[in-house]
């Protein structure tokens, strides 16, 4: 299925993403340098990156939600973008908590506004594999013709071992990649 939000042709949720992640996720490196060097610029840094990222991670939420919206209920794909969309509001809330702690003084923040985001941290890990899931497994917002209910990258099976017929799950003889063929009618040579 493809995404419902473009922009030149192109999914805006995975462009969006780019933002919070690369923030958020610098945010804690200057955490922990803060943490090796006791150097107080860190935090103060780390603390108006937090606010960016959770800014921009709002921003990247409104166009993955309208795609999940538009996966058809009972796949693999609509339960994987559950996962990944409720994880990634845990995420938020844990840098919410995190910019909020520090909000009185960025410069000397409790420990519990760093272990928020440490937290967030870790989880994003999970998160964004679900989302590399969704995309490059089971080709949400890339193409129309997609394997809604592959398995797991994590199995040995190819993405077009299942396909969902009428609530029963059996062998696919639908190739992996349904793309242009698929549009053009037959076989492309």
């Amino acid at each position: 299925m493809e995404s419902k939000v473009k922009l030149a042709g192109h999914p805006v949720h995975p462009m969006l993403i780019a933002f919070p992640l690369g923030l958020l996720s610098t945010a804690v490196v200057f955490d922990i340098i803060y943490l090796i060097t006791g150097n107080v610029r860190w935090t103060e840094m780390a603390y108006y990156l937090i606010g960016a990222g959770v800014i921009g991670g709002i921003a990247a939420a409104v166009p993955g939600w309208m795609d999940w919206a538009a996966i058809p209920g009972g796949t693999r794909a609509k339960r994987v973008g559950l996962v990944h969309g409720v994880g990634n509001v845990i995420v938020l809330a844990l840098y919410v908590l995190s910019w909020l702690l520090r909000r009185p003084d960025p410069a000397a923040p409790p420990t519990g506004a760093i272990v928020a985001a440490l937290a967030g941290f870790v989880i994003v890990a999970g998160t964004g594999w679900l989302g590399g899931e969704l995309v490059h497994r089971l080709s949400v917002g890339v193409d129309d013709g997609a394997h809604l209910d592959a398995p797991s990258s994590l199995s040995a099976l190819p993405a077009a071992a299942t396909t969902r017929v009428a609530g029963d799950r059996r062998a696919s003889s639908q190739p992996a990649y349904a793309g242009i063929e698929r549009r053009a009618g037959g076989s492309v040579r």
